[in-house]
């Protein structure tokens, strides 16, 4: 059966107050970097996925991302599916 990589980006809501992304932001700024307009942390989830295809592959990250690694009231998350065995198209 194909491998198949799922990346997943989960960040906070815009409308959700950001302190570790806020203390980042001020970080730069103290390091002269002031042309930094604003700063958001999330974070990055790789899922390695055995899947008849590709589509398949998307639906188990879905539902992992609503089910366990997201929370669906303050984040919002992508995810991106790519081949990671040769036998995956």
């Amino acid at each position: 059966m194909p491998t198949y990589r799922a990346t997943i980006s989960v960040t906070l809501r815009p409308s959700i107050l950001d302190p570790e992304g806020k203390a980042v932001h001020q970080a730069l700024q103290n390091l002269g970097h002031t042309t930094v307009d604003d700063v958001r942390v999330g974070k990055r989830i790789e899922l390695t996925i055995e899947a008849e295809d590709k589509d398949t592959a998307y639906d188990v990250a879905e539902t992992s991302c609503q089910k366990v690694l997201a929370n669906p009231v303050t984040e919002n998350y992508e995810i991106s599916i790519t081949a990671a065995s040769p036998s995956a198209a």
